[in-house]
Parts: C-alpha cells; sequence; structure tokens
C-alpha cells in the first residue's frame, strides 16, 4: 500500500513555529508552549525559543512530568477557534493542550466524506475533548460521542456550549469504547462513519483495561459490522511508535475485504512555519466509499 501524508496546516489560533532537538515550540491562540517531540530530531531553526510554559517530562519513559511556568497561563484554559468550532484549550498533566491539531486534516477529511449525505450519523470513539465531533455537528452530522473519561466528556459538552451547539444533536456516552461498540453491534446499529482515535493504554470507567495492540483487531471487528455497503469511512489514528501503518493498514483490509471501497495509510504531520518542514505526529488507516 501506498503510504499518504496528511498534512496540518497553521491556522489563526495554532502553530507549530519551530522543531529540532526533542523538542517544538507552537502557538496556541495568544500564548507559546514547548513541548517534548522525540520525532524532532533534527536542529531547530532557531535557538532562541521563548515561550510562556514547557512541559519537561519525566524519567519514566510511559509518561510523568510537569509544567514550568515563565509567564502566567490561565489555570482554567482559553478559548481557541477552528472554522466554526470554539473550544478550550489548557495545560494538561498529560503535556497534552485539550486537543491535538495534527487531526485538523482528519476532521475535513471526514466532513468531504460526508458533504452529499443528510444528517449523516457518525460515531467518534475515544473521543476526548469533542473537538472533532463538533467539526462533524456543524457540517451536519448526527454525533455519538463516546469516551470512558466523565472529565472529558464534561469538557466535550461545555465545548459544545461554547460554540453554540448545545442543542446539535449529540449523544454524548461515558463508557467503555470496546463495551458501547459491541452492544451497538447486538443492537444491530449502523453508522455512515466511526473515527477511531485510541489510545495506547487506558482504563474505562468501570476498571476495564484497554491495551492497544491486543484489543484494536476486536474492536476493528466490531466497527465493520456498524457500517456498510452504504457507510462512508472508518478512520483509525495510533500514536503508539512501536506500531506500523502498513500493519494497521492491513487489518483494515483484511476487516473490510467483503465492502466495496478502498483502504489507504500514511502519517499524519504538521507544517513546521519556521522552514515548512513537516513532523510526524501518528500513523492512520482509513476504509472510504
Amino acid at each position: 500500500m501506498e503510504l499518504k501524508t496528511l498534512i496540518g496546516e497553521p491556522w489563526a489560533d495554532y502553530g507549530l513555529i519551530d522543531s529540532g532537538n526533542g523538542r517544538k515550540l507552537e502557538r496556541y491562540g495568544r500564548y507559546r508552549f514547548i513541548r517534548p517531540e522525540p520525532q524532532a530530531m533534527w536542529a531547530p531553526a532557531t535557538d532562541d525559543w521563548k515561550a510562556d510554559a514547557e512541559f519537561v517530562p519525566g524519567s519514566d519513559e510511559d509518561g510523568g512530568g510537569r509544567w514550568y511556568y515563565d509567564q502566567p497561563v490561565p489555570a482554567d484554559g482559553w478559548p481557541l477557534r477552528w472554522q466554526e468550532v470554539t473550544f478550550q484549550s489548557s495545560c494538561t498533566p498529560f503535556r497534552h493542550l485539550g486537543f491535538f491539531p495534527d487531526m485538523a486534516p482528519v476532521w475535513d477529511w471526514m466532513r468531504e466524506r460526508t458533504a452529499d449525505k443528510a444528517e449523516a450519523e457518525v460515531m467518534n470513539l475515544f473521543g476526548y475533548t469533542g473537538v472533532g465531533t463538533l467539526a462533524m455537528s456543524a457540517s451536519g452530522a448526527r454525533m455519538v460521542h463516546v469516551d470512558a473519561s466523565k472529565k472529558s466528556v464534561a469538557q466535550a459538552r461545555a465545548n459544545a456550549d461554547l460554540s453554540g451547539m448545545a442543542d446539535k444533536p449529540i449523544r454524548w456516552i461515558v463508557e467503555d469504547a470496546a463495551k458501547f461498540v459491541a452492544r451497538e453491534v447486538r443492537r444491530g446499529r449502523r453508522y455512515d462513519g466511526i473515527l477511531l482515535d485510541p489510545p495506547k493504554y487506558g482504563r474505562g470507567p468501570d476498571g476495564e483495561v484497554w491495551r492497544l495492540e491486543e484489543d484494536l483487531p476486536a474492536l476493528i471487528a466490531n466497527c465493520r459490522q456498524l457500517l456498510d455497503a452504504d457507510s462512508r469511512f472508518l478512520f483509525l489514528t495510533v500514536y503508539a511508535v512501536r506500531m506500523s501503518a502498513l500493519a494497521i493498514g492491513e487489518l483494515l483490509r483484511q476487516a473490510f475485504a467483503d465492502l466495496p471501497g478502498t483502504v489507504e495509510v500514511g502519517e499524519l504531520a504538521v507544517r513546521e512555519e519556521a522552514r515548512g518542514l513537516l513532523l510526524p505526529t501518528a500513523i492512520w488507516a482509513r476504509w472510504r466509499r
């Protein structure tokens, strides 16, 4: 399979300013942040980085670390905008800032796939703070937003309020994603599209354990049962560096072998403003009609 690259371009409220030496400098609205980035193995455009805060990782390769602030940053976050969607960004304990900007080209692509389908039924699994859910809702889709974190779903609903979308047809589900999908299969439900952005490891609200390499094939198989020949897409992103785009592409190719359509694979990347180079962030595979 040919590898494709989906490129996140800078926009008014977000940009990758510079990168290198294992770090990246980004702007989120009026604030600038430095975060670790193992993929940035090159030298930065300049060593003169000025930021409001920096996340310094701990010694544990599986996580840890903390934010160090040079300037005051609102503890409860600040609003950002992507097209019609307004949402809250904030410095989380997990080095993220409340959304994943490299997903912007994915949101655009999903909207294109359902542009001619009135009230398309779309599910966002591992939906986090809901920016992708709201991007699809703004384009007219009926959404099901699923995340095991009550806090994340609460933030997603708050973002819907910020965007003036509180009355949109969105089902907010706090549940283990694999459990929910299996139940939807038993109910005989179908969807026009599914977005999956699973973590490498996670726990559900009732202590369910999610391990990407072990649990992804069964989840994909169940998602296939929710799609049919009239469905438009399934999009899977993976941030685990030990996996290959070709591997997850073959997983989808086999699962969707009985449906018409195309399986494609590739990488997500963000374009750096300083030099225009591409910083890879994740791998992806998708099925589309």
